[in-house]
């Protein structure tokens, strides 16, 4: 659960907030997409749609046929209006090209749910989908379909809370949008420093150089110990591991013996401190309240059985995006599948492998919204019948029982604030609502 940073004083306007992340400003689901970037719809703590660019929106022809009426008088960052056409633009190109700016990570599209998207009129923006998509609203909050434009040099224009104001010295600027629809954000300003090492994001928290900075959830006992006001979200995280069903793994029987040769329990315990949770499900159980159904219990008897007494082939694994943790946790997992008779070498990050250890957010706050994300992001083609927690389940079992994707932990998100930042909380996707925060007054 999210607390909020300490509001001892009344909100006050002005200040640079300064804010240090371990990867990339533009990657998806950062913060600065968030800060810049509006959706057509939000996510209330609830996890239900919210509006957002589009004030309404209704569902016909068995919603498969939605129309989205935009909010008016809204304006980018350059101060021209918002239109249908943008719309269509920025969603039509969330399928097409990679996701961010061109300073972005250069991650592949995702397949959007839909099969067109057109103007209905000046502020009224329809799409259709090939099959009944009731959680379109909630889908549409996710930062890869947010509506942006770029201006005659390249810059990224939003509509967003702060706009793009530079870049230099490792760290994005982006200052506050006076004009935003949402009201204009206390800070004059946010400073994002990106690539920053954790222990020298907490120096610079610690002398005052920044004002909220990261904590990895294996580092979450580490910062309480340090008394770190801390800001923790629900598991938001899915570390997994994927299989490619090819070469050594085409045999399914060879899939589920290696996804019972995993230990989870030594990946909670000793790897992630006891942080988020063991699954063997898509979603956290605080969001489905079905995970438990998915076995996590190790069986290796039973997965060298499965294996049989072929001779062991070379089997690759890397970790994406390696390093760190991540590279700990594969490691470990490869001393699992060696147990079990598999013969496994680590590969470089970002070479092609048979096993893939990967963390996937979870970008949604709704159960069939967050299912509907995670088959995609996985590659997992099930289609879900139905809203109700049996009809989830039944498309999860589905997904999984081919073991391609072995779901492992769910992971919180954390982050350290400073003494002088007021009223900051955490999105439902796990990010600072900085919008909202404000910096104590100067004396």
């Amino acid at each position: 659960m999210a607390l909020a940073a300490s509001a001892r004083t009344r909100p006050h306007y002005g200040g640079t907030l300064r804010i240090e992340i371990q990867g990339d400003a533009w990657a998806p689901d950062s913060l600065a997409r968030r800060l810049v970037l509006n959706t057509l719809t939000d996510l209330s703590d609830s996890g239900t749609a919210q509006p957002a660019l589009a004030i309404a929106w209704s569902a016909q022809n068995n919603d498969q046929r939605w129309d989205f009426q935009l909010r008016p008088q809204v304006r980018f960052h350059d101060g021209t209006p918002l239109t249908a056409e943008d719309v269509v633009v920025s969603l039509t190109s969330a399928c097409a090209v990679p996701m961010g700016s061109a300073a972005a990570s250069g991650a592949p599209a995702v397949a959007c749910p839909w099969n067109a998207v057109y103007v209905a009129g000046p502020s009224e923006v329809v799409i259709t989908t090939p099959a009944p998509q009731p959680d379109l609203p909630e889908l549409l909050a996710q930062t890869r379909f947010s509506v942006s434009k770029q201006d005659d040099t390249g810059q990224l224009e939003g509509t967003g809370p702060f706009r793009v104001a530079g870049f230099s010295g490792g760290a994005l600027t982006l200052a506050a949008n006076d004009d935003c629809w949402q009201g204009r954000p206390f800070l004059d300003s946010v400073e994002i420093f990106t690539h920053r090492a954790i222990r020298d994001q907490w120096l610079d928290l610690s002398v005052g150089r920044a004002d909220v900075v990261q904590i990895p959830p294996e580092m979450l006992g580490q910062a309480q110990q340090q008394h770190l006001d801390i800001l923790v979200s629900q598991p938001l995280d899915l570390l997994a591991l994927t299989l490619d069903a090819q070469g050594s793994f085409a045999d399914p029987a060879m899939r589920q013996a290696a996804a019972l040769a995993v230990d989870r329990a030594s990946l909670y315990n000793v790897i992630f401190q006891k942080q988020g949770e063991i699954t063997a499900s898509l979603l956290p159980e605080p969001l489905s309240g079905y995970s438990f159904l998915f076995s996590t219990d190790r069986d290796l008897m039973r997965a060298r059985t499965l294996r049989g007494g072929a001779p062991a082939r070379p089997i690759t694994m890397s970790a994406d995006p390696g390093g760190g943790t991540l590279q700990l946790a594969a490691e470990r997992l490869a001393l699992n599948l060696d147990e079990a008779g598999f013969a496994v070498q680590m590969a470089p990050p970002g070479t092609p492998s048979t096993l893939d250890l990967r963390i996937v957010h979870l970008d949604e706050a709704s159960p069939l919204a967050a299912l509907d994300e995670m088959l995609t992001r996985l590659g997992q083609t099930v289609t879900v019948n139905g809203t109700d927690p049996h009809a989830l389940w039944l498309a999860e079992r589905t997904a999984l029982q081919n073991y391609t994707v072995v779901p492992l932990l769910w992971l919180p998100r954390a982050w350290a604030v400073g003494e002088r930042v007021r009223d900051l909380r955490l999105s439902p996707h796990g990010e600072p609502q900085l919008a909202d925060a404000s910096l104590e007054a100067a004396r």
